[in-house]
């Protein structure tokens, strides 16, 4: 749980060992569909995924050499990028990526990239330290066959906050090895092997939020306090000092944060706003809808102030429950109808920055002709509801 201002930013339910999230295995095709540009093939425990064809890279074939064409029994390397949900199976990708605090090396494109939301100074002062380092040209691994592949690294938002810009470039070499080394082992394991098993996922949940998004970590649970700790210690040894054991017997960890009301909150249909305003959450099969209503308010301000208001504290709201609820796919939301551009305006940019602090790629899309406000976020785990179910 991400606990920010008193206020439940985001939660996720893990069940240890459960989730294939980020894993890497040698999979074997079991059919390709070509009408949807697709290909199911089965991992470990003969778990049927989907792989879509534009994720499919010749260099994760394993069983012979590429000619234009993916067959049934064709063995590849593979990544877990979405979880199951619902009826459809895993999605893989042969587009393999190693993620670490601060920057992710992926087996597409070449060259040193930045988060868009680093600051401008600190992309500058990266590049230079990196081209002085010479990293970019060590950039590149092995195939199976010896010939040099380059590799592209993600230098995230995480680098950010790190003085230490040496931190910096030994994370991208320590994934660069670890991606060698699943190459290598590539070539001799069999079919329906793991190659690369994630880290728990509240381990990895941790590693990958914001630094600026949190002043510590606590748990109550000693044995979790040692795995965090052991966690940090041997990769990023300067967070320890932010993993606390909560040890007070008078009153629970639970009980003092309030988590089980505000759990129950996250589920509600309904969620309230401090100006008497309310947001109405409905998710269908296809989409989630999200309705935003004046509700209790009642003020001096004109009927104009007032809606302006009303979408500016929903916009907020609204980020926040996204994430809160793991809401993903399409989402439309419904403002109050509001006359004046600028408000529209205002309200769009209002909406834009808020969820630019999700950790989960997602996007304003346009407000239609009816007033509609489209928004899209990536499909990575199931929603809150569904993990609680």
């Amino acid at each position: 749980m991400l606990m920010q201002n008193d206020l439940l930013t985001e939660i996720n339910v893990y069940k240890e060992g459960a989730t294939l999230l980020g894993n890497i295995y040698v999979a074997k095709v079991k059919n390709v569909v070509k009408n949807i540009q697709a290909a199911f093939v089965e991992i470990e425990n003969r778990q049927l995924c989907f792989l879509p064809m534009d994720e499919f890279l010749p260099l994760a074939l394993l069983n012979r050499s590429y000619d234009g064409r993916l067959l049934e029994g064709d063995e590849l390397l593979v990544q877990v990028k979405r979880e199951a949900v619902k009826s459809k199976e895993p999605v893989v990708s042969c587009h393999l990526s190693f993620s670490g605090k601060y920057a992710v090396l992926a087996l597409d494109g070449s060259g040193i990239h930045f988060s868009r939301k680093l600051p401008e100074q600190t992309k500058k002062d990266l590049s230079a330290y990196f081209k002085q380092a010479g990293l970019k040209e060590n950039l590149f691994l092995s195939n199976p066959s010896g010939e040099p592949v380059p590799v592209s690294a993600v230098i995230r938002t995480n680098a950010g906050n790190e003085t230490d810009f040496l931190l910096i470039k030994e994370e991208v070499l320590k994934l660069q090895n670890a991606a060698q080394e699943v190459l290598n082992k590539g070539k001799y394991r069999s079919c329906f092997s793991c190659l690369l098993r994630q880290p728990e996922a509240y381990l990895t949940e941790i590693r990958d939020t914001y630094e600026s998004q949190y002043d510590s970590i606590l748990t109550d649970d000693p044995e979790l306090f040692r795995q965090i700790q052991e966690f940090f210690g041997a990769s990023y040894p300067e967070e320890v000092k932010k993993v606390q054991l909560y040890e007070d017997s008078r009153l629970s960890m639970s009980a003092l944060y309030g988590l089980e009301s505000k759990v129950k909150e996250a589920l509600s249909e309904k969620v309230w706003l401090k100006s008497g305003g309310y947001l109405v959450i409905e998710p269908t099969e296809a989409l989630t809808v999200i309705d935003v209503n004046t509700g209790k308010y009642s003020g001096k301000k004109s009927i104009q102030d007032t809606f302006r208001m009303i979408n500016d504290e929903a916009a907020v709201e609204i980020a926040r429950q996204l994430r809160l609820r793991n809401i993903s796919g399409i989402i439309i939301i419904d403002f109050i109808n509001m006359d004046r551009a600028e408000d529209r305006d205002g309200v769009m940019n209002r909406l834009k920055m808020e969820l630019k602090k999700d950790s989960v790629p997602s996007a304003v899309v346009d407000m239609t002709p009816l007033g509609l406000v489209e928004v899209t976020r990536k499909k990575i785990r199931k929603t809150l509801k569904e993990q609680l179910a």
